[in-house]
């Protein structure tokens, strides 16, 4: 454990950004993994409000 108060800090913030950004990348695994299964289940309306999701999701991600 770091005995620098800025280095305890830097240790919370990391922890913090790491579990929001597992959060963020299993979102986009799921979106992608949902875009699959409809484009495979060959129906045409799913495929592309799952595509239109999954793109949503991905900027999202990108942006932050």
């Amino acid at each position: 454990m770091a005995n620098i108060k800025s280095a305890k800090k830097r240790i919370r913030t990391s922890e913090k950004r790491a579990e929001r950004n597992k959060s963020v990348r299993s979102g986009v695994k799921t979106s992608i993994r949902k875009g699959r299964e409809d484009i495979e289940s060959k129906d045409k309306t799913a495929a592309g409000e799952a595509l239109k999701a999954a793109i949503s999701t991905i900027e999202k991600a990108g942006s932050k």
